[in-house]
């Protein structure tokens, strides 16, 4: 991470702390936060290991009952009932991943859109999930039994430290030797394979942790608006994060951060406006980025300063 990197982050971290004193909504700010956070959780899988999955909702949402049903049937506090969450979405991925990575590109997203398609009727027809109505006073509780969510200041700052958490334990994945051999299976599989490399291992392995985070995400979202409903699994769900990827940029730490933030701003405040319309607008400005910026909005402002640094170079006799 360069220097100017940290101070970027450095600022953002600060604007961050700052938006309970800045009027911003605390609740739009933790929705935006779960979303970003499963955003970060999904590039993990397709910005550096290669992975198009088109069914990452099953993951989110499914989490996000599982930790519900633990909090409002089983009594359990908001620790252990995200935790539970976050395991039940990796013990799914195991199995969804150990499936899927048989095949690859098309075949392998095809797969994951019939298994989270899969996940979406489970949820609809499971007695725990309450069916089209989902489970309501989902309560936050206490932190251990010291610490109140409650308020919405402490659950956001609660939910913004999660997130910074998780921000960084992706930033060190993608650093590791792991991470290094994920961008070759990414760049190159047959050449991984042949370098020795059990790739169906990695790739396994990549998917088991994107889908515990998008867990985590979605258990998070189920305790800041204490209710589960459809609509976390739903196959619209896995496209919006998609969308989010793409458009602040595949293979980048913050793009997905910034991809979810405008896709989650505009549903918030143009949908009392326009509508449905919401959705056409997105779209317009989804098919804009692609023709314009290819590797998204942070992926082309990067290649951007890489040409400027490359060109600033003196040439070399």
């Amino acid at each position: 991470m360069t220097r100017r990197a940290n101070l970027g982050y450095a600022a953002l971290l600060v604007f961050a702390l700052l938006v309970p004193a800045l009027g911003i909504y605390p609740v739009f700010a933790m929705q935006l936060l779960c979303f970003a956070m499963f955003a970060c959780a999904f590039n993990l899988l397709l910005g550096f290991s290669g992975m198009l999955s088109f069914g990452h909702a099953a993951f989110f949402g499914s989490a996000s009952y599982i930790t519900g049903w633990l909090v409002t049937a089983q009594g359990w506090g908001p620790a252990a009932s995200l935790a539970g969450g976050a395991l039940a979405a990796a013990a799914l991925g195991l199995v969804i991943g150990a499936i899927a990575i048989r095949r690859q590109g098309i075949y392998f997203a095809m797969i994951t859109l019939a298994l989270g398609q899969l996940v979406y009727f489970v949820c609809l027809q499971a007695p725990f999930t309450g069916g089209e109505n989902g489970i309501q006073g989902v309560r936050r509780g206490s932190l251990f039994g010291l610490l109140s969510l409650r308020s919405d200041t402490t659950m956001y700052y609660f939910v913004l430290a999660v997130f910074v958490a998780v921000f960084l334990f992706i930033r060190r994945i993608v650093h590791s030797p792991y991470g290094q051999v994920l961008k070759a299976i990414r760049e190159n599989e047959p050449r991984a394979v042949s370098l020795g490399y059990q790739v169906d291992r990695y790739k396994l392995l990549a998917f088991v942790l994107s889908s515990g985070l998008s867990g985590l995400a979605g258990s998070l979202k189920a305790l800041t608006l204490g209710l589960c409903s459809l609509s976390d699994v739903l196959q619209g769900t896995s496209g919006e994060v998609i969308l989010m990827t793409l458009l602040g940029g595949t293979g980048t730490f913050f793009g997905p951060v910034l991809g979810a933030g405008i896709v989650v701003s505009l549903q918030q405040y143009l949908s009392d406006r326009v509508g449905d319309w919401v959705t056409v607008i997105i779209g317009a400005i989804f098919v804009a980025c692609v023709m314009l910026f290819r590797r998204g909005i942070v992926g082309e402002f990067v290649g951007w300063r890489e040409r400027r640094t490359k060109t600033g170079q003196p040439a070399e006799s």
